[in-house]
């Protein structure tokens, strides 16, 4: 078996649960803010508006084609456009409230703690991410990911996102490993998995749906857990 030493992980869907903790934050924002009373009509109307506009605009943002400011700057118009609300009553503060909110839930996907102190004792754990430097400090802090992590790379410090291998070969630099030392773990087929395969890193697909891809990964997991059968 082919022995690693560095593994990178990514944080969003992989680790973090995105989906539970921007759930439980944007029904936080919809009750505080009265969005009902500024022309949403209901929660479930504003959760859908979100992931329709703000997957979208990450991956333009993935693609570079707006950048963190114009984001963070037409998100929520966008979505109060998409779920019927009127731009003029958005709060000012909506999204830098967002933003704390959200980077300070504690959940985390199914087997991550465990996941991580089996793994600790036998390899350097990293994390690769495309999210902003912030956000993902915080996220780490507020779910307890950060002990087990030594280095913490972000498209915003390297200015490349995922899957442009210039980010992996960045994370190789600092820590001085050559592509077979270290694996890439992720559950995105092509900023995580096409990223590692375009930088000749072997790597795991983590799918808990079952969504499939078009690439060949190195292995595919339906949950961490099974990181334990190979590594």
């Amino acid at each position: 078996m082919k022995k690693y030493q560095h593994l990178f992980f990514d944080l969003d869907h992989t680790l973090w649960d995105y989906d539970t903790n921007v759930k439980e934050s944007l029904s936080e924002i919809y009750e505080y803010f009265a969005l009902g009373e500024k022309g949403i009509a209901s929660f479930d109307a504003f959760l859908k508006a979100f992931y329709e506009v703000n997957f979208k605009l990450w991956a333009l943002y993935d693609l570079g084609k707006v950048n963190k400011d114009e984001l963070r700057e037409i998100r929520f118009k966008k979505i109060f456009e998409r779920a019927g609300g009127s731009v003029s009553d958005i709060p000012k503060e909506l999204e830098e409230d967002f933003m704390h909110r959200t980077s300070s839930k504690p959940n985390l996907l199914p087997y991550s703690i465990e996941i991580l102190e089996y793994l600790k004792p036998n390899y350097q754990l990293h994390i690769i991410t495309n999210g902003f430097n912030e956000s993902q400090a915080k996220k780490m802090h507020a779910s307890g990911l950060t002990p087990y992590f030594d280095l913490v790379v972000t498209s915003e410090t390297t200015g490349h996102k995922k899957p442009d291998p210039k980010i992996f070969q960045y994370a190789m630099g600092q820590l001085s490993v050559k592509p077979e030392q270290v694996m890439m773990i992720g559950d995105n087929p092509n900023s995580d998995i096409l990223g590692a395969i375009n930088s000749n890193i072997d790597n795991v697909y983590y799918d808990p749906y079952e969504k499939g891809i078009e690439h060949l990964p190195t292995y595919t997991i339906k949950h961490l857990k099974e990181l334990e059968s190979f590594l």
